[in-house]
């Protein structure tokens, strides 16, 4: 299993980080040892300060696939969440400063939660949905899916011409302005379209 995310998929978080807005679809990999064990609290690693959130929607494939076109690619998931793609910001921009990739400071043990999968058909459209991030009660993320530069099926069908999409592997599809570090003791939550999906502590 792997996790493929997407980069820079929201025009505005794009911009609160001074960066460009992509033409084409960023991708970065995580290993599947980066996923939160469920019931786990996510523990800040020592080697960094600076560890923000970055609530995303979630799409898990359920068949083989390559080179996938993308009026085909609704078929390849029925099930959709939220997640974090935890970042050590403080690496990551020392990373990308030298022009080094950026796995230390987004790949690392933990660094990705997902809730819990629901699927797909309850939506009236996928374009169209609505999801946030709650940190210690209060909203901190908010975000439509209606604002991705690159659409769920757009990101599938691109990214099935370099990885062979697999049984289970997960696809963070980006994430909307208002990343914000976390400090121990936050607790998160994960909404989409109103129903809590996710719900961690930070340590």
């Amino acid at each position: 299993m792997k996790i493929i995310c997407v980069g820079r998929n929201y025009a505005n978080h794009a911009k609160e980080l001074n960066n460009e807005v992509p033409k084409t679809p960023i991708l970065f990999l995580k290993p599947e040892t980066s996923l939160l064990l469920k019931k786990h609290p996510f523990f800040i690693p020592d080697w960094t300060k600076n560890v923000h959130h970055e609530v995303e929607i979630v799409v898990k494939i359920n068949r083989l696939g390559k080179h996938i076109e993308e009026r085909f690619a609704h078929k390849y998931y029925n099930e959709i969440s939220v997640g974090i793609d935890f970042t050590a910001r403080d690496i990551q921009d020392e990373l990308k400063n030298a022009g080094q990739p950026w796995e230390r400071a987004k790949a690392f043990d933990g660094a990705a939660v997902v809730g819990k999968f629901v699927d797909k058909s309850q939506f009236k459209s996928l374009h169209n949905l609505h999801f946030k991030l709650a940190k210690n009660g209060e909203i901190v993320q908010s975000g439509n899916t209606s604002d991705m530069l690159f659409s769920i099926d757009k990101l599938i069908a691109v990214a099935s011409e370099y990885f062979t999409l697999k049984i289970g592997d997960l696809i963070y599809t980006g994430t909307p302005a208002g990343v914000g570090p976390v400090a121990k003791d936050d607790r998160l939550a994960g909404y989409l379209e109103g129903e809590k999906l996710f719900d961690i502590n930070v340590k």
